[in-house]
């Protein structure tokens, strides 16, 4: 398999010098890096329709180039009509080369397509450096056929890096090209 270079992998590479002077690292080591990316999608119908789990891992899968992990209920909530150990949602989670593609793929294709967007939350940081963001259905991404899908599901997206605080995190990903919001 030949190793293809990734556009957003050399503008990491480019961004460190500018990276190391905004917050003056000595060790080239501290500096923050991607660690992850984890695609979360709920999909509590699943309870009365097993189809239903199956046409979204489809879709999580596509968008994700991997198979996803069905992630089950720890607790029964009687409101909800779940019981423990039920499947109630699919996750993936992304590392290395599927990672920086997905991330490349995210910054440049598919935050573009969704309607009326003005960029991203700047604030929607944990406080140790990692950044989530959720898409309201999956139809952005490219790879989603309309006639194919069933139902519109949301996506929840976390990038994790190493940063130590929201500010470095946030450099780091305003120099990956990552369109937040004034």
């Amino acid at each position: 398999m030949q190793k293809v270079e990734l556009p957003l992998k050399k503008r990491y590479a480019e961004a460190m010098p500018a990276m190391r002077e905004r917050h003056e690292y000595t060790n080239v080591m501290a500096m923050p890096r991607l660690e992850k990316i984890v695609l979360n999608m709920g999909v509590g119908e699943a309870r009365e329709d097993a189809k239903l789990l199956e046409k979204a891992s489809r879709d999580l899968s596509q968008i994700a180039l991997q198979r996803p992990m069905v992630t089950k209920a720890k607790k029964s909530v009687s409101n909800f009509k779940i019981r423990a150990g039920m499947p109630v949602g699919l996750k993936v989670t992304l590392r290395g080369e599927r990672m920086w593609a997905f991330l490349d793929k995210l910054i440049n294709v598919t935050l573009p397509r969704v309607r009326d967007f003005r960029g991203i939350n700047p604030n929607a940081f944990d406080g140790r450096g990692n950044y989530s963001l959720g898409l309201r259905e999956q139809l952005v991404f490219p790879e989603i056929s309309f006639d194919q899908v069933d139902a519109t599901r949301g996506l929840d997206i976390t990038i994790v890096t190493t940063a130590k605080t929201d500010e470095e995190a946030k450099t780091l990903l305003e120099l990956l090209g990552m369109p937040f919001r004034k």
